[in-house]
């Protein structure tokens, strides 16, 4: 049929719909209009805001910067500082001092003497009374502040640190008083960390983090002050984060950097840069203040941020929706008429034959391409059918092999699961049973569960001249790995017990580090696997009766039994073995009572996962535990110690490998 319209002209008619699509690319250009116009006045609104912020903090800390120069001038507080013992220059001194605090916003100040190394500090709820409220110590790392700031040749410094003698977390103004080029001490005031922070750098917009930054980059306020660099501002480093260690990408520190120097050549100007900060792109600007020597940043999320009013933007989204519905429409029912309907009727026809029935009854003849379409289906469907057949063979024979490597599978699954439970019985026999109940017997009990087959933990005896030595060690990883890191661990606890002696709980885990790290380094390669070690060690002296402890993440708790008796312990060091800053560690004496138990565990038990929302265990809950049971016989603390813990535990798996012992010289 020459006059018949084939599928290209039919599909010509149904693209004329289509021609409605346009509305959707103009719609799109609209849109990257729209973002063009929102990138420009988020730039402008970033700009603004961070100038904004600049004077507002501007005034008010360089006020208090400029009285604290000038009490830092006062000759009273000069001359009583040069002369500390004089009771009329201390009285003076103060006296100028207490008229200086009620000009302070914060109604406070300090007074540190680089001679005596007294403190003194006033405010409106303990104003002093000449007395010193603690002595600054050389030793004290929360003291370093005082000696960095005295010794730098900045006259003063703004520095952000929790002084934990004072109770107190302040923006302090560090002034050295001088006397020529004499240091005499510091002096100044302190504003409240979270008043400052509400006043200045919580944003109550939507996608807007303003922040404080020195020079340096460390940040001096954030909203969250997890990211406050505590104590940059006197020269302390590596106790806070740097605006740096927000940034994702490489290319994104150097776009800060680039605008910090730049805002300190333009101070009173912005410096915008782009940077990936939370996961998101993020448009940030600088500004620089000299008089306080910091950068004020805003950080503004444009998607989040809302630059463009959202209400007008959803009004042309709706309109371009309902553009886009009826081109959509109109475009479905020609297609609908014109191609869909033939090509259901060989649907049904292909469905037929997915199920089976090669004898299909296909559509009607057509003289175009869908009646093509459906003679090749046609061919094609007996060509399925042979095909079928003869995979019908090919899966007979495929299964056939699937049976034998299963079998094979099984073979070897068992190989390798003989081979676990061998290793666990070699694991088993390094540790310590026989001598632990040769000498405590029934005033011990020991709670190790690994959490595979095989684990990461052990626990060690040593019965030495005069004493013993007891301890537990926890290695990265469990399973397999793990248990080859206890081999490995237990050898380097022994020769190290072997060359500095039992007697030195502390000089042992710092050999034993030592020579872990000799072992797993020896060939040079950077590692890329977990290989620390927690540890807790405790020497017995039978002569002294005392307990000598010394831990690297594992605590040494014990408790008298009696009813009402809390439980105490000791701390071990805050790293672990092979960390990748070697720990320190130290020695904790206790003294070995009769009626006194002793309890090491590790993290696996207070890990444990369990109750209704999936918590730990935890500290808290391990020490209710061992108030409530430490009255009760050994053997039956063990038991009600493994009850408590699955009742805890329910449902939930086993995080890690378990271990808990427990001894007592009666």
């Amino acid at each position: 049929m020459t006059g018949a319209l084939g599928l290209r002209g039919k599909s010509v008619l149904a693209l004329f719909g289509t021609c409605m699509l346009v509305l959707l690319l103009a719609g799109v250009a609209g849109w990257q209009a729209v973002e063009s116009i929102r990138s420009h006045l988020g730039t402008a609104f970033t700009r603004n805001f961070t100038l904004l912020n600049r004077e507002r903090i501007l005034a008010p800390v360089a006020r208090e910067l400029a009285l604290s120069l000038r009490l830092a001038r006062s000759q009273s507080i000069q001359q009583w500082l040069k002369d500390e013992d004089n009771p009329e220059k201390k009285a003076m001194a103060l006296q100028e001092a207490e008229s200086f605090r009620n000009d302070f916003n914060d109604k406070s100040f300090f007074l540190a003497s680089a001679l005596s190394y007294h403190y003194y500090f006033s405010d409106a709820k303990t104003p002093t009374n000449g007395e010193p409220r603690y002595t600054i110590k050389p030793d004290d790392p929360h003291d370093i502040w005082f000696f960095n700031s005295l010794k730098s040749e900045e006259a003063f410094n703004i520095n952000v640190d929790p002084d934990p003698k004072l109770g107190l977390t302040k923006v302090w103004f560090n002034v050295q008083v001088r006397d020529g080029a004499r240091r005499l001490g510091l002096c100044g005031t302190g504003l409240d960390l979270s008043k400052f922070l509400s006043d200045f750098i919580s944003a109550s917009e939507r996608g807007v983090t303003p922040m404080i930054v020195d020079v340096n980059g460390a940040i001096q306020a954030h909203p969250d002050n997890r990211h406050i660099a505590f104590n940059s501002g006197a020269g302390v480093q590596g106790r806070g984060k740097l605006l740096f260690d927000l940034l994702e990408h490489k290319g994104d520190t150097e776009r800060a950097r680039a605008a910090l120097d730049a805002a300190v050549k333009n101070p009173g100007t912005t410096e915008p840069f782009f940077a990936t900060l939370n996961g998101k792109k993020q448009l940030l600007a600088a500004s620089y203040i000299p008089e306080l020597k910091w950068h004020v940043l805003t950080a503004v999320d444009l998607d989040a941020a809302e630059v463009i009013d959202s209400s007008l933007l959803g009004w042309v989204a709706l309109a371009v929706f309902l553009l886009l519905l009826v081109a959509m429409s109109g475009f479905v029912y020609a297609m609908n008429r014109m191609v869909i309907a033939p090509l259901l009727k060989l649907k049904q026809s292909a469905r037929e034959m997915a199920a089976g029935n090669y004898a299909l009854a296909l559509p009607p003849a057509r003289n175009d391409e869908i009646g093509e379409l459906t003679a090749a289906f046609a061919a094609m469907a007996g060509k399925v059918r042979r095909h079928t057949e003869e995979l019908e063979d090919t899966v007979r024979e495929r299964t056939q092999e699937l049976v034998l490597a299963n079998r094979d599978m099984s073979v070897a699954h068992k190989k390798i699961s003989d081979s676990i439970s061998y290793a666990s019985l070699i694991q088993r026999a390094i540790l310590p049973d026989r001598e632990l109940d040769a000498a405590l017997g029934d005033d011990h009990f020991v709670l190790w569960r690994p959490r595979d087959v095989v684990g990461g933990d052990f626990y060690v005896y040593r019965q030495v001249e005069g004493g013993c030595l007891i301890g537990i060690v926890d290695c990265a990883g469990h399973g397999v790995p793990g248990a080859f890191m206890t081999m490995l661990a237990r050898a380097a606890v022994d020769k190290a017990v072997d060359e500095v002696g039992a007697h030195d709980p502390a000089a042992i885990l710092a050999r034993t580090d030592r020579i872990v790290r000799s072992m797993l380094n020896s060939g040079g390669s950077q590692r890329d696997i977990a290989t620390i070690m927690d540890a807790g060690l405790v020497h017995v002296d039978f002569a002294s009766r005392r307990a000598v402890f010394a831990g690297a993440k594992i605590s040494l708790y014990w408790s008298e039994g009696g009813e009402g008796e809390d439980v105490e312990s000791a701390k071990g060091g805050r790293r672990s073995l092979g960390d990748r800053q070697q720990g320190e560690y130290a020695n904790q004496t206790v003294d070995l009572l009769p009626s006194r138990t002793f309890y090491l565990t590790t993290d696996g038990f207070l890990d444990q996962a369990g109750g209704d929302k999936g918590f730990g265990f935890g500290n808290a809950r391990f020490i209710d535990m061992l108030r409530q049971h430490a009255s009760r016989p050994l053997a039956e603390q063990s038991e009600a110690f493994a009850s408590t813990l699955a009742a805890y535990q329910g449902g939930h798996a086993q995080r890690d490998d378990i271990t808990v012992v427990c001894f007592r010289f009666t």
